[in-house]
């Protein structure tokens, strides 16, 4: 089977729209299925998608977000596993956008495309594309907006580095992509794959800011403390911006761990930050490497991306 897509359901109505937009594909080449995991506690209003042979349907009472996922991805046949929010759908031609990437990109282990933000009236806002191929770890773990919901990843992949983190209740997408970064390349399609509702749930998530905050935090560090982290993120950092992230990234970890008292672990990110610094040659006389340093967002990060800053 080529791919999975899994769906928590929280009890929200748009979830018919998202079920349908996969099973709508006009994609014939390869099987794919839908996978619910209703995460609600209530059942769900009955609709046809229901009846589709291509649809499993499981009851998890109230798990969360990750585990909804992570029971998704167990119960998978796919070879790919696409994951996709029931308040958001996938756009026509999307499985044979990803098909044609993954015949022309089999080693990559996350095959991504364009998003569509969309307000609740389904009008289009805007639409971006990271267009990442390769070693992209240093993108994405400086937060470069790579989503789930527009994207394919290799099962293999994900559970090779252990699925969402039941650690994280927010940033969890962010987290993925670092960890199957860390290992694994990535490849996209310029095709604008998926829409994703930009809206009122984007500002009202604005009040658990703080907790994101230190959420990406915890994500990045564990991502810099795994083993051959600095050689992945010197392969993947291919300008002079990108080597200034390597040293922002390790600067800011050792500042967050002597916050916390955590001295063995600030002076090692102190050291990798030398180690970056003593190997940035030349990138050291351009601007672009100084502004990476100062940033608060990277470009393609979700902040500027809902935020109609790019």
């Amino acid at each position: 089977m080529f791919c999975s897509t899994i769906v928590p359901a929280i009890g929200r109505p748009s979830v018919a729209q998202a079920v349908r937009s996969v099973l709508d594909q006009a994609f014939t080449t390869a099987d794919f299925e839908v996978i619910v995991l209703n995460d609600s506690g209530q059942p769900l209003p009955g609709d046809d998608w229901q009846a589709s042979p291509r649809v499993r349907q499981l009851s998890i009472v109230r798990h969360g977000q990750c585990a909804a996922r992570n029971t998704g991805a167990a119960l998978a046949r796919g070879q790919y596993l696409h994951f996709l929010d029931d308040d958001d759908y996938l756009l026509p031609g999307a499985l044979t956008a990803f098909w044609e990437l993954s015949q022309r990109a089999p080693q990559a282990d996350w095959l991504h495309g364009g998003v569509r933000l969309v307000d609740s009236a389904g009008q289009s806002l805007r639409e971006f594309n990271p267009a990442l191929d390769g070693n992209a770890f240093t993108q994405l773990l400086a937060g470069v907006w790579v989503l789930p919901i527009a994207s394919l990843i290799r099962a293999r992949a994900f559970f090779a580095i252990g699925g969402f983190s039941p650690l994280l209740r927010i940033a969890e997408d962010n987290d993925l992509g670092r960890q199957v970064s860390r290992r694994g390349d990535l490849a996209h399609t310029p095709a604008v794959v998926a829409a994703k509702l930009n809206g009122e749930g984007w500002r009202s998530s604005m009040d658990s800011y703080p907790l994101s905050v230190e959420s990406n935090r915890w994500s990045r560090d564990r991502a810099l403390a795994a083993p051959g982290a600095f050689g992945r993120l010197l392969g993947s950092a291919h300008s002079p911006y990108w080597r200034g992230r390597i040293l922002q990234a390790y600067l800011a970890a050792g500042h967050w761990h002597l916050k916390r008292g955590q001295y063995a672990a600030s002076a090692s990110r102190g050291v990798f930050a030398l180690l970056s610094l003593a190997l940035a040659g030349p990138s050291l006389l351009s601007g672009a490497y100084w502004q990476a340093v100062r940033d608060k967002q990277v470009p393609y990060s979700a902040h500027k991306m809902l935020s109609g800053l790019v």
